[in-house]
């Protein structure tokens, strides 16, 4: 005897009741999570009409005030420019120290990942806060966080490129007895070049934000004037201050991405 064979559900069905379950599952998540953490969504929709109110003040900048920031702007591209300059020099030691392919030591590795680790767990904001008390309140300390900042993430993107590059190149140097520092030069830098630079851009562009933010703590830029126009509450500076930094982010986004055009 024969029985009819089940018709099986089309892959649409099964995406859609999957698609249910996920945002079922997603939903029940945020509620569960909002309540462990004694977050209160409604204060967001109850506030927003101070959300508008302070927008509205915003809406009428201050323009005559955009001559007293243009120095702190461009002291704060001088402090991303340099930060990340410094921190991605130190991190290719340390990339090549920590790729499994390169270092057969697995100690070795092992320390410098972990010092890696330790690096990227400190926020750039309590680095901003300990080298302004260390150096005073100035470009100093916006520089040394920025470039430790970009130690950690750089060093990390580095040795993750590094272990996916074709070993062939440095099998046959190593058959003709080439040094370490040959190998590298010769076999591992050409295959990595054109990402090292993407990361760079990429890490450039993060710390141009970066140290809008390091500055409100007074790592210098134009952070110190965003911070003395919020405690003044003169929202019609703030909003020159805005836009003027989202000029820059978008005009440094732009040559990133054509530098990666032309170079990858």
């Amino acid at each position: 005897m024969t029985y009819p064979e089940t018709p099986r559900r089309s892959w649409v069905q099964r995406w859609h009741v999957k698609g249910i379950v996920g945002t079922v599952v997603l939903v029940v998540l945020l509620i569960a999570s909002s309540r462990m953490t004694g977050v209160d969504v409604g204060m967001f929709f109850s506030n927003f009409g101070q959300f508008m109110n302070l927008l509205v003040r915003m809406s009428s900048p201050a323009w005559d005030y955009t001559a007293v920031i243009i120095q702190p702007l461009l002291e704060t591209i001088q402090m991303a420019i340099l930060g990340t300059t410094i921190g991605a020099a130190l991190a290719i030691p340390f990339a090549v120290l920590s790729a499994s392919n390169l270092i057969h030591s697995r100690l070795l590795r092992g320390v410098t990942r972990l010092f890696l680790d330790l690096v990227r767990t400190l926020p750039d904001l309590l680095l901003a806060a300990i080298f302004v008390a260390i150096f005073g309140i100035g470009s100093t300390a916006g520089v040394v966080t920025l470039a430790i900042f970009s130690f950690g993430m750089v060093s990390k993107l580095f040795y993750e490129v590094i272990e996916t590059i074709d070993m062939g190149p440095l099998e046959a140097l190593e058959s003709v007895g080439a040094s370490k520092v040959t190998i590298i030069w010769y076999a591992v830098l050409p295959q990595i070049l054109n990402q090292f630079i993407s990361y760079f851009l990429y890490t450039l562009e993060i710390n141009v934000r970066a140290s809008t933010v390091l500055g409100y703590l007074g790592a210098g830029g134009i952070g110190v004037f965003l911070q003395r126009s919020l405690n003044e509450f003169n929202y019609s500076q703030t909003a020159v201050i805005i836009l003027a930094t989202l000029v820059v982010v978008l005009v440094i986004d732009g040559i990133s991405n054509h530098l990666r055009r032309v170079l990858l």
